[in-house]
């Protein structure tokens, strides 16, 4: 396809005929494959660009109005081959793929395909923030994208508010990083002219990345408008030494290398942990400390154990592995945990007693009464994703979870925390479900069907053609892998302990099932009937008027003390301010208090700010084997140039801590007591200095 305009040509469509196979080098290399094929890719947008007579995919019917609606939040006019063409079209298109992806419950985060989200927002905010943005613009194109995609996903109508609450938030984030890393970006900037370059060290560029969240687009964009450039080869060695650093541990190095030799002998463990949790197995291989070996003897090695079946459950899915025994005549070794890699069921464990090796005959025995307990908290964990659909709505998408022994936890997509009453709703309808003592079915079947039943499918997650359904009666229905009760009444009891914030637009739900469960509830009764007897309460329900009566007692006390703070302060300003030390028609007062707290500084740095005219103070004391710094500085002094937050951040180097705060009144800590008096002298010195200069 040739553009009108007689640009590049465009690839719409192409044909990849797949013939041979490459094997070793050439020139006899290319080995016919047993089974041609025929590979074909379309660009649908291309395709619809061509059919609708522009030249480009954004001047499509779906795309153009989402780059006009662009140029309108932004203040700027959109025009294919405008000044700000490009990075309208940049926006549109990242916030489009950010829309879908956070309805599909892939909020912003710091891994995986979390990060990527994150990224595209950055860089789409970016765009906007270099045209001269400087507020949160991309969440209000949201609805615009829901308008055009309408016909072919109406779905997303549902989440429209919940995903741009999430795009909100990341903005807002954003917004203050770069607010945080620009003062850094200045420092950079000023050391290298001043050393009269014009490139930033790579190493520190990569810094500024990785702990302050600037990504690296925009330190391009602003070193650029300074006239300096990166180092770049610099950058790289810095960022593959951080991925060094913090790579994979052993288990990643492991799994590379003897497991995958191993499975190219045996092939994959045959997997019974659906029908039964003990079975007879041959040993077909173990590793040791990362390398294969043919005999374990040594008393507690630990080692890893390939069998050619197993009725363990390898983790995944969120569901941990099954713990257990192998054992035999005169053997035994504790299997602690299982884990999948590829086709293989690999058993961790140790080696109590006898000798193992390959070819051996070994009784596989899971934990029955942990897996029961796994059962448990699985078969809860789709009873609770239920219960969040019903209570907050369809966008409550599972985004991670871990099921253990009663105990479970469950990653959900949600904007807000769940108030008080929804979430006893949630746990009400958990527990009716429970009661109710539904059957669970398994059933497997295709992917397409699965879908037609209404089954919940996890993003993210790849499927294959045939999948295994869980169904819990009419209400549940989930494609998963793990391993369930028969009955949801054999759950017992499920108690939600907590629910959390873990990322933007991401809440966590912690809960527990059966005995832990029981335990639970009761744990809460003990605690109640503790602090019934502290407060000499016998009687649970009076707990909370008493409570009332007390904070009540303690509002009347700190009003107290403060009145009486007020007073003595009051009683000591005058003989604090007959030491200060007078610079021109300045007063400076830098003093160490003693068994005083941190509102008691805070009031004599408003009573000396209030007596002291124009007057710069810093105050020190000791509380609890920390040192506690405040510094306040007067309106005038402020407006001349003297910072308190710069003083008291000065100050505290010299007591091994750090601060700051406002201009006119700022706090620090420190770990070294003994120093606090060179701590005064740092103040005294920059408060002199800023006076004189």
């Amino acid at each position: 396809y040739y553009p009108p305009s007689g640009g590049k040509e465009v690839e719409i469509w192409n044909l990849v005929f797949t013939q041979f196979n490459r094997v070793g080098d050439p020139p006899d290399n290319l080995k016919p494959l047993p089974k041609q094929n025929i590979d074909t890719g379309m660009g649908l947008e291309r395709c619809a660009a061509v059919l609708q007579g522009v030249e480009s995919n954004y001047e499509i019917d779906i795309l153009r109005p989402l780059c006009e609606a662009a140029g309108e939040t932004v203040g700027k006019k959109y025009s294919f081959a405008g000044p700000e063409g490009r990075a309208l079209r940049r926006i549109a298109d990242h916030l489009r793929a950010c829309a879908f992806a956070i309805h599909e419950g892939v909020a912003p985060g710091s891994h995986g395909s979390e990060y990527i989200i994150r990224l595209l927002l950055r860089r789409a905010f970016l765009e906007g923030y270099l045209i001269g943005m400087r507020e949160p613009f991309l969440h209000l194109l949201v609805p615009k994208v829901n308008e055009l995609m309408a016909v072919p996903y109406p779905e997303l109508s549902k989440t429209e508010q919940t995903v741009a609450g999430t795009i909100k938030e990341e903005e807002q984030h954003f917004l203050g990083t770069i607010d945080r890393g620009l003062g850094k970006l200045e420092k950079l900037v000023e050391k290298a002219k001043s050393g009269g370059g014009n490139v930033l060290p790579g190493k520190e560029v990569f810094d500024l990345h990785q702990t302050d969240g600037f990504i690296l687009d925009l330190t391009q964009a602003m070193a650029a408008d300074r006239g300096l450039t990166i180092d770049m080869q610099e950058y790289g060695i810095a960022e593959e030494d951080h991925k060094r650093k913090s790579g994979q541990g052993s288990w990643g190095v492991m799994a590379a290398g003897p497991l995958d030799e191993i499975q190219k002998v045996v092939g994959d463990t045959e997997f019974l942990a659906y029908e039964t949790t003990s079975s007879t197995a041959k040993v077909v291989g173990l590793i040791v400390d990362g390398q294969p070996v043919e005999v374990v003897k040594t008393p507690d090695a630990r080692v890893d154990v390939i069998l050619d079946r197993s009725p363990f459950y390898g983790e995944s899915g969120g569901q941990v592995g099954d713990s257990g025994t192998l054992s035999g005549p005169s053997l035994l070794v504790n299997v602690e945990d299982v884990q999948k890699h590829g086709g293989l069921i690999v058993h961790r464990g140790v080696l109590v007693s006898g000798e193992l090796k390959v070819g051996d005959s070994v009784d596989a025995q899971v934990d029955d009464e942990r897996r029961a307990g796994i059962r448990r908290a699985h078969t809860a964990t789709h009873l609770l994703h239920h219960a969040l659909h019903q209570v907050l709505g369809d966008h409550a998408m599972q985004r991670g979870s871990k099921v253990e022994d009663d105990q479970l936890r469950f990653d959900f997509s949600h904007g807000a925390a769940v108030k008080a009453d929804e979430l006893l709703n949630i746990e009400d309808i958990v527990n009716a479900k429970i009661v109710a003592g539904a059957p669970v079915n398994i059933d497997f079947m295709d992917l397409k069907d699965a879908k037609a039943q209404g089954a919940m499918a996890l993003f993210g997650e790849k499927y294959p053609d045939r999948v295994r359904l869980v169904s819990m009666g009419e209400f549940s229905k989930e494609l998963c892998g793990g391993t369930h009760l028969d009955n949801t009444g054999q759950v017992g009891l499920c108690k939600i302990a907590q629910e959390e914030n873990v990322a933007a637009g991401v809440r966590r739900i912690t809960a527990y099932t059966g005995k832990k469960a029981l335990d639970k509830v009761r744990e809460s009764e003990r605690l109640l009937e503790d602090v019934g007897r502290a407060l000499k309460t016998p009687q649970l329900h009076d707990l909370p008027r008493k409570i009332d009566q007390l904070q009540e007692e303690l509002k009347t006390l700190r009003q107290e003390r403060a009145q009486f703070t007020k007073a003595s302060v009051a009683n000591r300003v005058g003989e604090l301010l007959a030491k200060a030390e007078q610079v021109g028609e300045a007063r400076i007062v830098c003093i160490e208090l003693q068994d005083v707290d941190r509102d008691t500084l805070r009031e004599y740095a408003d009573q000396l700010r209030n007596q002291g005219g124009s007057i710069a103070v810093l105050l020190g004391t000791t509380i609890e084997g920390k040192v506690a710094l405040l510094a306040a500085v007067s309106k005038d002094l402020v407006k001349r140039g003297i910072k308190a937050g710069d003083c008291v951040r000065e100050a505290a180097k010299a007591v091994g801590g750090g601060g700051g705060g406002r201009p006119d009144l700022a706090e620090a800590g420190g770990k070294l007591p003994e120093k606090t008096p060179q701590a005064l002298e740092v103040a005294a010195t920059y408060y002199r200095n800023a006076l004189n200069g």
